[in-house]
């Protein structure tokens, strides 16, 4: 059955690398436009044969270039078809009910969308940020009579620190509202320049997901991971400091590791901290 999803995974994530590369800012983001057609080679145009379009195998088949140009093919293809197909395998095992994986396993393909759009566009599509919304909203509804003060946080026990612990409807509004406060007042006294409205929506849809306290250390790690990208770009005189980077990617990467390693990574900073013992 793994292999299975796997392999259904590879071609979402095939389907994905298509939208995110025909994406237009101008049109629906799942237009007849946009996903419709068939696929042709980004260099010379021509159409691809079906042998050309199975999943990690045409890339490897044709050596990682276009059969008819030649034209050396992006690792992108491969990499997210790999993550895709990750995601259909790994993010069920954390769950017994295979709905609220299903969902669970949507929300990680709509960042790995939104990841993709950001880093080619510098921009996020509103409709990703709905999708992510909506559903957040149908996760809180299916999981609302298991929200507890040690349960319903991919940090562990160490949620109930944070409080709010309530009332799960209650957790997740004050979250997203926190998210959009916060990447509000970056966009206030940046002027616009530090942080865009895509990175606003994103975080509050992030906030309806994950709820409190698990968006608060999303956006801390986004911050962390984007600050050492960012100063591993500059040293290697790739970036400068007014360089503008997209900060989609880092919250989806944030997403990711609280959502696997949540609990982990909040005793390692509670230890740090000496808030527990070592």
């Amino acid at each position: 059955m793994w292999l299975l999803l796997f392999v259904f995974g590879l071609a979402v994530g095939s389907f994905l690398d298509v939208v995110a590369s025909r994406y237009d800012p101008d049109k629906f983001l799942l237009s007849k436009k946009i996903i419709g057609g068939r696929s042709r080679c980004v260099k010379c145009g021509k159409k691809l044969e079906w042998l050309e379009l199975i999943p990690i195998i045409s890339f490897a088949l044709q050596a990682g270039r276009c059969r008819s140009c030649k034209t050396k093919l992006s690792l992108e293809y491969p990499l997210v078809e790999i993550l895709s197909g990750l995601i259909f395998v790994l993010v069920p095992r954390a769950f017994s009910s295979w709905t609220v994986a299903g969902l669970w396993i949507l929300v990680f393909l709509t960042l790995l969308l939104i990841t993709l759009i950001d880093l080619r566009l510098n921009l996020i599509p509103d409709e990703a940020s709905i999708i992510l919304t909506i559903l957040g909203i149908f996760l809180i509804i299916l999981t609302a009579s298991r929200f507890s003060l040690a349960e319903g946080s991919f940090l562990g026990p160490y949620a109930a620190m944070a409080g709010l612990r309530q009332n799960i409807w209650l957790n997740h509004l004050l979250a997203a509202i926190s998210a959009g406060l916060f990447f509000g007042l970056l966009i206030l006294i940046t002027r616009g320049r530090g942080m865009g409205g895509g990175d606003l929506k994103l975080g509050a849809a992030l906030g309806v997901v994950f709820g409190w306290p698990d968006t608060l250390a999303i956006l801390a790690l986004a911050f962390i991971i984007g600050s050492l990208f960012g100063l591993g770009e500059i040293l290697r005189k790739k970036k400068t400091l007014k360089s503008a980077m997209p900060f989609g990617p880092y919250l989806a990467l944030a997403s990711v590791l609280i959502f696997f390693f949540g609990g982990d990574l909040a005793r390692l900073y509670l230890k740090l901290l000496n808030f527990i013992p070592g």
